[in-house]
C-alpha cells in the first residue's frame, strides 16, 4: 500500500467479510465478498446467493452462518450483520470504526487516496484545434474531458504526457499564404485588432476571403497552388509568414485555455507538421512488412478486423495516389513516435465519437506493425455532441458553428446575474471574480457529469443554477462549509471515537470515503461522470448533515467531531472540484 494511502470503509467491509466466509466455510475461502452500499444498512453483502450452491446449502442459511461469525469477531469492523430477502447480509459499521477513518484521511495530505497509476507513462491527446480557425463549441468536450482526465491521472500517479495535436498543416495554407501575400494590409496580427476580435478569428475571415478568390479566378488559383509548393518544399519565405500565422493562432488559442483553466502549455503542442519529416519512413515500413499494399495507385490498409456494408475490407489511406499524405498517415506516424520515442504506457485520444472507425484502423495498423504491443494500451476515448435547445447540434441561429469564447461570455453573465440574486454583499470586483468562476465551473460541470458517450444539452440557465446537479450547487456547498470553519477558527480539534453518530453524519462519513475509489475508478474506465455523481452526493449529504445537526453550538466533544466532518467535505469537495478543472470559491 502507498504512503498515506487509507483503505476505504467498503474495503474493510470486504476483509471482514472474506475472513467470516472463510472461517464459517472453509470449503470456498477466498471467494468474492460482493459487498455493495445498501440503502438498508451502510452495505450489504449478497455473497450467500453465488456460493449456496458451491456449499450445497440454502442462501439464507449460508448468510446466517457468516453473520454469526462476524457478529462474534470482536475486532470487526462491523459492528452488526443481519440477514434480509432470500440471503442478503445487511452490513452495519461499528461507530468509532467511522470516527477513525475520519481522522485518518484527515492525517493524510492526499485524504488516503492511494496512487494506481504510479509510474505509468500516459500520453493523453486532446483539444487539437486548427491553426488560423476559431475554436468553436465542437472543441468543448475534448479540451474539458481531457483536462479532467490529464488531472486525475496525474494525481494517482501517472506520469502524464499532455499532447495538443494542432492542425498546422495543409493546402489551405499555401492559400491563405498566397492572399496575405497580396494583401499586406490585411490587420490579423493581435496587437492590431480590437477587443472582441481574436486572431483566428481574422484570419479565419481572409481565408474564407483567400476561398472566395481561388473559387473565382483562375489566376489566383494557380498562385495559390504555387505557394503550397513552396510551403512543402520548405521555401524560407513562406515558412515565416506560416510560423507567424501558427504563432498568432496559438496566441488567442492560449487565451481560452487561461480562461478554461486547463493545463495545456504551448510546449505541450505538437502538430501535424511535426510529423512530416516521419512520414516517408512510415509508409516505407508499413509497405514492407507488407500491411501497406498498392490499390489503384495507392497505398492502402486493407482492415482485416473490419469489413464495410459491401463485406469487403475497409481500408486506411497510407499514401495517396498523387503520393501526398493525409491524416492518416499522420496519425500513424504519431502513433509510432508516442511509442517509440515518448516511451508512452497508455495513449488516450480523446476524440469524438464519430472518429471511432479512424482509430480502429490506427490501432489494428500499428498492431500489426508491432509498434502497439500486449503491453501498451491505446483507447480512444470517444464523447457524445453537444445539443442545443432544441435537442439538435448547437448552432447559431443562422446555422453557423458557435464560438467557444462566445459561449463562455453567455455562460459567465448568467452566473453573475444568478449570484447577484443569491447575495446582494459582493463587491463589483468580486461579483466579477465568482460569475466567471461560477460560469466557466457550470460549462465544465455540466460537459463532465454526463457520461462521455452521450450527448447532452447545452442548457446555460440550468447549468448555473444553484440548486440540482451543477457545478454551482457544489461550489456553493464549498463555500458554505468554509464559512463554517472560518467562525471555528483554526484551533486543533480531537476527534473522539468513542461518541455516537447521528443518521445524517453516518452517511457523510459514507459519502466522503467513497471518493478514493471513485477515483481510481475514473482512473481506470475513464469516466469524469462518476467523480462528479460522487461530489454531489457528498454536497447533498453535507446539506442534510448542516441541517440536522448544529456545529458551532454544539457541545465540545460533539463540536468538535462535527468541525471535523465539515473539515473533511470541505478538503474532498475541494479536491474534487480541483480534479475536475473546476474553482472552488470559498465565498460565494
Amino acid at each position: 500500500m502507498a504512503e498515506h494511502e487509507v483503505p476505504s470503509l467498503i474495503r474493510l467491509v470486504e476483509i471482514a467479510v472474506s475472513d467470516a466466509i472463510t472461517r464459517a466455510v472453509p470449503e470456498v475461502a477466498g471467494a468474492d465478498p460482493v459487498v455493495r452500499r445498501s440503502e438498508h444498512a451502510d452495505f450489504q453483502s449478497n455473497a450467500a446467493l453465488g456460493l449456496a450452491k458451491r456449499t450445497r446449502t440454502r442462501p439464507a442459511e449460508l448468510a446466517t452462518t457468516v453473520a454469526e461469525s462476524l457478529n462474534a469477531d470482536p475486532g470487526s469492523s462491523v459492528a452488526d450483520a443481519s440477514i434480509s430477502g432470500p440471503g442478503f447480509l445487511n452490513l452495519t459499521l461499528a461507530e468509532p470504526a467511522l470516527w477513525r477513518q475520519v481522522i485518518a484521511r484527515l492525517a493524510s495530505p492526499r485524504l488516503g487516496v492511494g496512487s494506481p497509476e504510479q509510474g505509468r507513462r500516459t500520453v493523453v491527446d486532446y483539444s487539437g484545434p486548427n491553426i488560423a480557425k476559431e475554436m468553436h463549441v465542437g472543441h468543448l468536450r475534448t479540451t474539458i474531458i481531457g483536462d479532467c482526465l490529464v488531472r486525475v491521472l496525474g494525481f494517482l500517479g501517472a506520469d502524464v504526457i499532455r499532447q495538443n495535436h494542432l492542425g498546422d498543416w495543409g493546402t489551405q495554407f499555401g492559400m491563405l499564404i498566397q492572399y496575405l501575400d497580396e494583401h499586406p494590409d490585411a490587420r490579423w496580427h493581435h496587437d492590431q485588432l480590437g477587443a472582441s476580435t481574436s486572431t483566428v478569428s481574422a484570419l479565419d475571415d481572409l481565408y474564407r476571403a483567400a476561398r472566395a478568390a481561388f473559387d473565382a479566378d483562375p489566376a489566383f488559383a494557380e498562385r495559390a497552388r504555387a505557394r503550397v509548393v513552396a510551403l512543402q518544399a520548405g521555401d524560407p519565405d513562406t515558412i515565416a509568414c506560416w510560423k507567424e500565422i501558427v504563432a498568432e493562432s496559438k496566441f488567442a488559442f492560449w487565451e481560452i485555455y487561461r480562461r478554461l483553466g486547463v493545463l495545456l502549455e504551448p510546449e505541450d503542442s505538437d502538430g501535424e507538421s511535426f510529423y512530416n519529416s516521419m512520414l516517408p519512413d512510415v509508409v516505407d515500413e508499413l509497405a514492407a512488412d507488407g500491411i501497406a499494399v498498392e490499390s489503384h495507385g495507392a497505398l492502402v490498409m486493407f482492415s482485416e478486423e473490419v469489413t464495410g456494408p459491401d463485406g469487403n475490407p475497409v481500408t486506411l489511406m497510407v499514401r495517396k495516389q498523387d503520393g501526398g499524405y493525409g491524416y492518416d498517415t499522420t496519425d500513424l506516424a504519431t502513433i509510432r513516435y508516442r511509442i517509440r520515442d515518448l516511451k508512452a504506457d497508455r495513449i488516450l485520444y480523446v476524440v469524438d465519437s464519430r472518429q471511432s472507425l479512424h482509430f480502429r484502423l490506427v490501432f489494428e495498423a500499428a498492431r500489426r506493425a508491432g509498434w502497439l504491443t500486449d503491453g501498451i494500451e491505446a483507447t480512444h476515448v470517444s464523447y457524445g455532441t453537444v445539443l442545443g435547445p432544441d435537442g439538435r447540434p448547437f448552432k447559431t441561429r443562422s446555422g453557423g458553428t458557435v464560438k467557444l469564447m462566445e459561449l463562455l461570455d453567455a455562460a459567465v453573465d448568467q452566473a453573475k446575474a444568478s449570484v447577484s440574486e443569491k447575495t446582494q454583499e459582493l463587491t463589483p470586483e468580486d461579483l466579477t471574480q465568482i460569475a466567471e468562476q461560477a460560469g466557466i465551473g457550470a460549462v465544465k460541470y455540466a460537459d463532465l457529469s454526463t457520461s462521455r458517450t452521450k450527448d447532452y444539452v447545452f442548457d446555460v440557465d440550468r447549468m448555473v443554477s444553484f440548486n440540482g446537479n451543477t457545478g454551482v450547487y457544489l461550489q456553493y456547498a464549498h463555500t458554505r462549509i468554509c464559512s463554517i470553519l472560518r467562525k471555528a477558527g483554526n484551533a486543533e480539534i480531537d476527534v473522539d471515537p468513542a461518541l455516537p453518530l447521528h443518521p445524517t453524519e453516518r452517511a457523510l462519513i459514507l459519502a466522503a470515503d467513497a471518493f478514493a475509489d471513485v477515483l481510481a475508478e475514473v482512473g481506470r474506465d475513464l469516466e469524469p461522470h462518476r467523480l462528479c455523481g460522487q461530489l454531489y452526493e457528498l454536497a447533498k449529504a453535507f446539506t442534510d448533515f448542516y441541517e440536522a445537526c448544529p456545529v458551532l453550538a454544539a457541545p465540545g466533544p460533539v463540536r468538535a467531531n462535527r468541525i471535523a466532518l465539515c473539515q473533511l467535505s470541505a478538503r474532498t469537495l475541494r479536491q474534487g472540484l480541483t480534479l475536475l478543472g473546476i474553482a472552488a470559491p470559498e465565498r460565494m
